[in-house]
């Protein structure tokens, strides 16, 4: 199953444009739209996140719980992130 893992910060401005760029590129390439994509707010969801080993968000992981990328992303490095899951 193609799966991504994304812990966020509601307020984080680096999250939201992350979050921007996800739905621009699967706009643009419908083929990412198979990956699902969960959501997790560190804030919210405190257990999970602090089980994870990650320091800044966005974190994105794949269903194996690989670390695919930590901190502020680019539309780029998102590409990247969505190509290495499918």
């Amino acid at each position: 199953m193609k799966k991504l893992t994304v812990f966020i910060l509601e307020n984080c401005p680096f999250c939201r444009r992350a979050r921007a760029w996800m739905d621009e590129l699967i706009k643009e390439n419908p083929a990412f739209a198979e990956i699902e994509i969960e959501f997790v707010d560190e804030k919210i969801e405190r257990e999970r996140a602090e089980a994870m080993d990650y320091y800044y968000v966005p974190c994105f992981f794949d269903s194996e719980g690989k670390k695919l990328h930590e901190g502020a992303a680019s539309k780029k490095i998102i590409e990247r992130i969505f190509k290495k899951v499918m």
